[in-house]
């Protein structure tokens, strides 16, 4: 038997991760919050976006740091190194892919909820798991869907359509697919959505073991909607064909032009085949609390399950996502599992007690931030009324950046504004389509180097527009005017 060393306890020297001094400390925890403050505050006066120069890359392939340094350095290197080269999305003029803007009392809360560093996945009679589920059924009473519903709060929408998917796979499944998995399925189960929906329903089939062509890309309408009558001759022709439809997907709000699909159309499709309907309204599904807007995203409420995220059109500090089902049974069935380590039991005292549901009952996250804390906090600071009003007041600004084209000779719309994004392009007669899609691309490149704004590209029928997701409560109308300025100046020096 190898023999044990004798440890005195002179010779041990436990140490922790605290501060030494506190006073020190704090006095840094002070100065950084005033800077991040004096940082939100002036974002309007700084460029939008600027590029890294090469020496911060480099300054990012130094050795590990064995040694301790201070951490008044430590934060230098911040000041210095990190916070000059964000995306810029914070900006009063960023309006690239579709992006939220954060807020002051939302930072506040990542502090406090960082603080506690509570794991809000598991445990009941918590304080943290009340706010989520408070959360939740906001979140359930704004959007129209049922009290009873079951919800998590996620990353985002690419776990919240992970979530919804694997639902509505174990739910229509005909088998026990937690126990035999993919390999037993008797037929090949499809799922369907529109070209225009977002990558992340393609992730999602892929990672549910689905295979990607098990996912059916219905072709778009001229309002690049999904087509219902292609929807219904797809079923069709794959039941003909002994396949296995189980779920279609609507959207509320696409990435590319903000259109919406027919969710009422969708969720007759759905009752009448028996499959089940999901929504992915990572955006749009907000327009529902707009006071003239609302009626954009009818039908909504009809889905077996709802994603959406806050970090975009709530104006949440990233991230935070959330998905809800009607279903809570086949929710929670989907990915319930209690190992000995994690048992709890109904009506229980301490730590393993249960008075709300176990969160991590719900997802495939055991260890979870409190997220809800930012959504509580910032909701509760304004008021839904006025998340109303703010989203209306960027629907608004969508139509008002359409005029400004509309009234310009030297620009075209891609369509008609739907909801929120401004998909248009700078022409001039003696161009053809492939130099105008350079042309294009080129003055965005120009916009966000210069510092002016940041819209991105998308293309739609073959042709390159620059697109403005106007999903920023910090945007004036007249950084829509400055924009349409700087489009034209940047087109006509560059032809």
């Amino acid at each position: 038997m190898k023999e044990q060393t004798d440890v005195t306890t002179e010779e041990m020297v436990e140490e922790t991760l605290d501060p030494v001094d506190w006073g020190p400390m704090r006095a840094l925890g002070h100065r950084m919050l005033d800077d991040m403050m004096d940082y939100l505050e002036t974002l309007r006066d700084r460029p939008v976006w600027q590029h890294a120069p090469p020496q911060v890359k480099e300054h990012f392939e130094k050795s590990l740091p064995l040694k301790p340094q201070s951490p008044e350095e430590v934060y230098e290197e911040f000041v210095q190194y990190i916070l000059p080269y964000q995306t810029g999305n914070s900006h009063p003029r960023f309006w690239g892919w579709v992006l939220g803007t954060g807020t002051v009392m939302g930072m506040f809360a990542e502090m406090l909820a960082a603080a506690t560093d509570a794991n809000s996945g598991n445990a009941s009679y918590h304080s943290n798991n009340y706010v989520e589920m408070q959360v939740l059924d906001w979140c359930k009473s704004l959007l129209g869907y049922p009290l009873n519903a079951s919800g998590l709060l996620t990353s985002g929408c690419s776990a919240s359509n992970l979530i919804g998917l694997a639902v509505a796979r174990n739910a229509k499944a005909g088998f026990d697919m937690r126990s035999h998995g993919m390999g037993d399925a008797p037929q090949q189960m499809t799922v369907y959505c529109s070209t225009e929906a977002h990558s992340s329903i393609q992730k999602a089939v892929e990672l549910l073991g689905f295979g990607s062509n098990a996912l059916h890309q219905i072709p778009v309408n001229e309002y690049m909607q999904i087509d219902l009558a292609a929807l219904n001759e797809a079923i069709k022709n794959d039941r003909q064909n002994r396949l296995l439809p189980i779920c279609v997907v609507g959207v509320a709000g696409t990435t590319n032009t903000g259109a919406v699909d027919d969710l009422n159309g969708l969720a007759d499709i759905c009752s009448e085949e028996g499959l089940w309907f999901h929504v992915d309204g990572a955006f749009g599904a907000w327009a529902t609390i707009a006071p003239r807007s609302k009626d954009l995203v009818n039908g909504m409420d009809k889905a077996d399950s709802l994603a959406f995220d806050l970090h975009k059109w709530m104006y949440l500090p990233y991230s935070i996502g959330c998905v809800l089902v009607k279903n809570a049974d086949e929710h929670r069935r989907a990915f319930s599992l209690t190992p000995t380590y994690l048992a709890h039991g109904e009506g229980e005292r301490g730590m393993t007690g249960i008075d709300v549901p176990w969160l991590s009952d719900y997802g495939f996250e055991l260890s979870r931030s409190f997220q809800a804390l930012k959504a509580w906090m910032t909701i509760k600071e304004h008021g839904t009324e006025k998340y109303g009003r703010l989203i209306q007041q960027n629907i608004d600004q969508a139509h008002y950046l359409e005029r400004l084209v509309q009234t310009s000779a030297e620009l075209e719309m891609a369509l008609p504004v739907s909801l929120n994004v401004v998909c248009f392009r700078y022409i001039r007669p003696n161009l053809d389509d492939a130099a105008l899609d350079k042309l294009n691309k080129q003055i965005e490149i120009e916009l966000q180097e210069q510092g002016i704004a940041v819209p991105s590209v998308v293309t739609i029928k073959g042709k390159m527009y620059l697109h403005a997701a106007i999903t920023n409560h910090r945007s004036r109308r007249d950084d829509f005017d400055l924009l349409m300025r700087e489009v034209i100046r940047i087109g006509n020096e560059l032809a």
